[in-house]
C-alpha cells in the first residue's frame, strides 16, 4: 500500500490510478484538532466520470461471464487484505474521523466489514440470494441477475463497514455480479483510497475485470445526479443527509435509474412506566450508553425518548440531564458535522423545545458539540410534529412526556418513517394491553422494532432490516444490511420461458449448480436435480 504524500491523490479508473481532470481539490479534517490534513484530493470533472462509466460498462458485459465462484473468490480474498492492513486502515481512519482506533475501529468496525464481505461472498456463491424458480409444468423459470454497473455513495460515520468501496453496498452490488463505481465521503478520503488500493489488489489476483472496482473522490453536484441518472448506471446506492439524497433521489427518478437511499431517522425510544420502576436506573445506563456511542453519529441512535407521566418520570429525566452534563463531549466527525448539530439544536429550541443541558457553539479548537438535552410534552410535539423531528445528528436527543398512552399513541402516528423504534416495558404481563396499542401504532413507522434494547447496532444476520419508511430510506421494501436480501436491490427479475437447459444460467439448469444451492421448483424449496 502507497504512503500518504502532499501530491493530488490519483484516481482509480479501469484497473489504473491515474491523475484527475480535476476542477479543483479539497482536503480532508482532522476533527481531534479541526485542522485541514495535508493530502489533497481532486474534484473530479464530468470527464473522469465518462471514463469511468465507459470501463464499468465494459466490465459488467464481461462480469456476466464469469461464475460466480470467482467473484465469491475476489469478495474472500479482498476481506483477508483488508484485515491483513489493520493497522494503516485504522490509523488513517482516525485521523480523518476522530473514531477510536479501539475499540471501535479496529475490534468492531474492521472486523464487521471483512466479515459481511464473506457473507456476500457465500450467498454470492450458492446463488440462493437470487431466488432461483422453476415452473416444470409452464416452463418458464425465474431468478435474480446482474442490474450493471452501481455508484456506491459513502457516508462519513462508517468509514469501513458502509464505505464506498468496503461496505454494505459494495459487497452487496459485487456480489450480484456487478462493477461499482465509488464516490468517497470527503470525511474520508484517503481511508477510501487505501482500501480502493486492497480492493483493486484483489481483482487482479483473482482475474475480474481491471474496471470491477473503480473510485472517484468528489465530484460537483450537477455531475454527481448526471452521475446517478446515466444510461449505463444500473443502480445507485446511497448513505448520507437528507437534501443530498432527495436531490440525487430526483434526478435517478426522472431517468428512470433504481436509487436506494439510507437518510435520516430519529430513532424513537417509547419507556413505559411500568418499565421505570422496576428498573430506571438500568435504562438510563442503556440510554447513556447508546445516545453518547460514537458521539451520537449512528443512523439508528436515539434521537427521541418517548416517556408517559408518571411517578418516575422527573427523576428519570433529572438522572439523564445530570449524566449529558458530566459527561466529556466526544469528536464529531467533521466541522460541518458540528456545525449541522447546532443549526438543529437551535431549531428544535425556537420551535419550543425546553434545552435541559448542553447547546450553545461548537468548540473551536476540536470538531465537538456539548452533551444536548431537550424536552417537550405531547402536546407541544403534537403542535409542530414535522419541526421537532429535525434530525439533531449527533449526542443529542429529544425526550417527549406524553399525559397518557393515547397522547403517546398520537404522537407515535405523527412520526415520520425510521429505521428503528424501541419499547421498554414492565417485565411482568400489568402493561400488556398498553403495549400492544404501542406496538401497533410503531410497527408501520419503522424497519425494525426492537423490545428491552437499544437501537444502536446493526448485526449482519440475514433477518435483519437496516431500512424503514420514508424519510429512513427511500424505499420501505429494501435493506441496506443483511444478505442475501441487500443483493436484490442490484439484481434483474428475469424470466426465461421455454429455453433449453443447456442455455439456461447455471442457477436454473436441470442441475443444482452447487450443494447448498436451493431452488424453488414447483413450489417447493430443494437442492439437487430438477
Amino acid at each position: 500500500m502507497s504512503t500518504v504524500s502532499t501530491d493530488v491523490a490519483r484516481i482509480l479508473i479501469n484497473g489504473t490510478w491515474q491523475n484527475a481532470t480535476p476542477q479543483s481539490t479539497f482536503h480532508a479534517t482532522d476533527p481531534n484538532h479541526n485542522s485541514q490534513l495535508p493530502q489533497s484530493f481532486p474534484v473530479s470533472t464530468w470527464e473522469d466520470c465518462e471514463a469511468a462509466l465507459d470501463a464499468a460498462s465494459k466490465a459488467a458485459t464481461e462480469l456476466r461471464r464469469f461464475p460466480a465462484s470467482k467473484i465469491a473468490d475476489f469478495l474472500e480474498l479482498y476481506a483477508d487484505k483488508i484485515e491483513a492492513a489493520k493497522d494503516t486502515l485504522v490509523e488513517a481512519a482516525f485521523a480523518e474521523t476522530g473514531l477510536a482506533r479501539s475499540p471501535r475501529l479496529a475490534d468492531v468496525e474492521l472486523p464487521r466489514t471483512a466479515n459481511q464481505l464473506r457473507a456476500a461472498a457465500k450467498t454470492c456463491r450458492s446463488g440462493n440470494w437470487a431466488l432461483p424458480t422453476i415452473d416444470t409444468q409452464t416452463g418458464i423459470r425465474s431468478c435474480y441477475r446482474p442490474l450493471g454497473p452501481v455508484c456506491v455513495f459513502g457516508p462519513n460515520n462508517f468509514p469501513f463497514a458502509f464505505g464506498s468501496v468496503s461496505g454494505g453496498d459494495f459487497a452487496a452490488a459485487i456480489a450480484a455480479g456487478n462493477p461499482v463505481i465509488g464516490k468517497a465521503n470527503s470525511s474520508h478520503p484517503e481511508t477510501t483510497r487505501l482500501f480502493a488500493e486492497l480492493a483493486q489488489e484483489a481483482v487482479n489476483e483473482t482475474g475480474l475485470p481491471p474496471a470491477t472496482v473503480q473510485l472517484i473522490y468528489r465530484t460537483s453536484h450537477a455531475d454527481g445526479e448526471r452521475l446517478v441518472s446515466d444510461p449505463r448506471v444500473g443502480a445507485t446506492g446511497y448513505t448520507g443527509s437528507r437534501s443530498a439524497g432527495l436531490t440525487l433521489k430526483a434526478a435517478a427518478d426522472r431517468a428512470g435509474k433504481p436509487i436506494y437511499l439510507e437518510l435520516s431517522s430519529v430513532n424513537p425510544v417509547v419507556i413505559t412506566p411500568g418499565a421505570l420502576n422496576e428498573r430506571g436506573e438500568a435504562i438510563v445506563d442503556d440510554f447513556i450508553t447508546s445516545v453518547l456511542m460514537g458521539t451520537g453519529q449512528f443512523c439508528t441512535n436515539p434521537g427521541m425518548v418517548m416517556l408517559v407521566e408518571g411517578d418516575q418520570t422527573e427523576s428519570f429525566i433529572g438522572a439523564v440531564k445530570e449524566r449529558f452534563a458530566s459527561t466529556q463531549s466526544g469528536t464529531l466527525l467533521s466541522p460541518a458535522v458540528a456545525k449541522s448539530l447546532g443549526k438543529s439544536v437551535t431549531t428544535l429550541t425556537s420551535l419550543g423545545a425546553e434545552l435541559l443541558t448542553g447547546g450553545g457553539e461548537p468548540e473551536p479548537d476540536r470538531c465537538a458539540y456539548a452533551n444536548t438535552l431537550m424536552r417537550i410534552d405531547g402536546k407541544k410535539f403534537l403542535s409542530d410534529p414535522e419541526g421537532f423531528q429535525t434530525e439533531a445528528f449527533g449526542n443529542a436527543s429529544v425526550i417527549v412526556v406524553a399525559k397518557d398512552v393515547a397522547e403517546l399513541c398520537d404522537v407515535i402516528d405523527h412520526l415520520e418513517g425510521n429505521l428503528t423504534g424501541c419499547i421498554y416495558s414492565a417485565n411482568d404481563d400489568s402493561e400488556e394491553g398498553d403495549v400492544d396499542q404501542i406496538t401497533f401504532a410503531l410497527e408501520p413507522k419503522v424497519g425494525r422494532i426492537l423490545n428491552d434494547k437499544m437501537p444502536t447496532g446493526v448485526a449482519v444476520s440475514p433477518a435483519m432490516n437496516h431500512g424503514g419508511p420514508y424519510p429512513a430510506t427511500g424505499h420501505p421494501g429494501f435493506t441496506a444490511v443483511g444478505v442475501p436480501a441487500s443483493l436484490l436491490r442490484f439484481g434483474k427479475l428475469t424470466s426465461f420461458d421455454n429455453i433449453r437447459s443447456n442455455r439456461l444460467p447455471a442457477l436454473l439448469q436441470d442441475a443444482a449448480p452447487t450443494d447448498e444451492t436451493m431452488r424453488l421448483i414447483d413450489g417447493q424449496w430443494r437442492a439437487g436435480t430438477v
